[in-house]
Parts: structure tokens; C-alpha cells; sequence
């Protein structure tokens, strides 16, 4: 049966489907790393501190090609990290976990920040007063911490899936334009942009990615007005 001019072909599903794979792998994967970092750099007070700030958010200045680049000579069949997971049998060259990789890396800087935001309004007077009551440090964190700044986490998870869903330099650079592997919704907006005749799937692909990264900063939105609510109450 012939699709309509505006229906979503399989392939098209597929496109939507990966993009959504790889964007929920990376934010699952920068989580931990992004909640140490933000940790560190909200209550942390050591040397190299600034330095830290400052290499955490450089994927957001540095050309996505730059860092799709240095990923390549890191990740790559010689690099130094590209021969360790080799070793273990482990390649994410031109596969969606190379995808998931870069889109990581890219996204890690808004996680970071939101996180950081949100540990750095929880009301340490509180924290000091469940010590004061014989609350173990992991108790505080749990009970307190974590609850106070969840908003906030929430908040940096949705905005680094954004992010990875928009991802495209670094990706192409890092992983090629490899359909039904690499090929996530700006890869194939892109790809479908050079062949002529192809407007309607750009149009279509462009509006669900508009759509989803849409939802997501809403979400990230009502998030993170909740934590300032949340704030403002306590």
C-alpha cells in the first residue's frame, strides 16, 4: 500500500527510533559522571577547581568537529582508549554507541550545570541540622540532599537528552553518517538535504525533531520552576 505524502515511512521510524536510543544512552551514561562533577564543583574546594570548570564546559565553546576529532584519536584503533577497549573485544567505532558517545560529551556540560544549580540551593542549614541529630553523611544525602536538588537532576537529564538529540558534528566526524547505525534525525536531515526532491522527508524529519527537542525544554522548564519553588518555600 502506498503511504501518504505526509506519512512516516519505516525507514523514517527508524531514523526516529535511533535518534531516541542514542539520546536516552547518553543521558543514561553522563549521569554519574556528570552528578560527580557537579558535586564536586558545587562543595568541592581544592586545587585545580577552576581548571575542572573550565574542562567540563568546554564541549560548549570548542567546534563540535574539534571535539568529534579529538574523540576520534582517543577512541579510534589507535588510540589509547580505542587499543584498551579493543583489547576487551569493545570497538564503538561506526556504531550507535560511538553516536551515544559524542552526543555524550556534548551534552555533559548542560547536565553538569543543572545539577551543580540545584546542589548549590539546597539549604545547607539543613544538612548541618540533621548532623547535629546523629544522621549518618549517607543518611543526609538521602534523606536531604538528593530529595532537595532531584528537580534540578531531572531538569539536567532532560536538557542533556535535548542536547543529544540535536547532536551533529561531532557525530559525523566521530562515527560517519551510517544509516540504520549512526544515522540519527540531524544526520539524516542533513543527508536527505543534499539529494534533490527530498524537501518533503527534511520537512518532516525537521519538524519531529523540533517537536521532541520542544518537549524536552518544557519538561526541563516545569522542572526547574519547581525546584525554585521548591527553594523559595524552604
Amino acid at each position: 500500500m502506498a503511504l501518504a505524502p505526509n506519512s512516516i515511512s519505516p525507514e523514517e521510524w527508524g531514523i526516529i527510533w535511533l535518534s531516541l536510543k542514542v539520546s536516552a544512552a547518553a543521558m543514561v551514561a553522563t549521569l554519574p559522571l556528570g552528578f560527580a562533577l557537579a558535586w564536586a564543583l558545587a562543595r568541592g574546594r581544592f586545587p585545580g577547581r577552576v581548571l575542572l570548570d573550565a574542562l567540563v564546559h568546554l564541549p560548549l565553546v570548542l567546534p563540535p568537529v574539534v571535539t568529534g576529532w579529538l574523540l576520534l584519536l582517543s577512541f579510534g584503533a589507535q588510540g589509547f582508549a580505542g587499543r584498551w577497549l579493543a583489547a576487551m573485544g569493545v570497538s564503538v567505532m561506526f556504531r550507535w554507541t560511538g553516536a551515544a558517545l559524542a552526543a555524550s560529551v556534548m551534552a555533559l556540560p548542560l547536565m553538569v550545570r543543572a545539577i551543580r544549580l540545584s546542589l548549590e540551593s539546597v539549604d545547607r542549614r539543613l544538612e548541618a541540622a540533621a548532623r547535629t541529630l546523629g544522621a549518618s553523611p549517607m543518611r543526609v544525602f538521602a534523606t536531604i540532599t538528593l530529595p532537595l536538588a532531584l528537580p534540578g537532576v531531572l531538569a539536567g537529564m532532560v536538557l542533556g537528552f535535548a542536547r543529544s538529540l540535536g547532536e551533529f558534528g561531532a557525530t559525523i566526524t566521530f562515527v560517519s553518517n551510517i544509516p540504520g547505525e549512526t544515522q540519527t534525525l540531524p544526520l539524516a536531515i542533513y543527508a536527505a538535504m543534499q539529494v534533490p526532491g527530498q524537501e518533503g522527508i527534511v520537512t518532516r524529519l525537521a519538524m519531529i525533531s523540533v517537536g521532541l527537542s520542544l518537549a524536552a525544554l518544557v519538561a526541563s522548564e516545569v522542572l526547574t520552576r519547581r525546584m525554585g519553588m521548591r527553594a523559595h518555600v524552604l
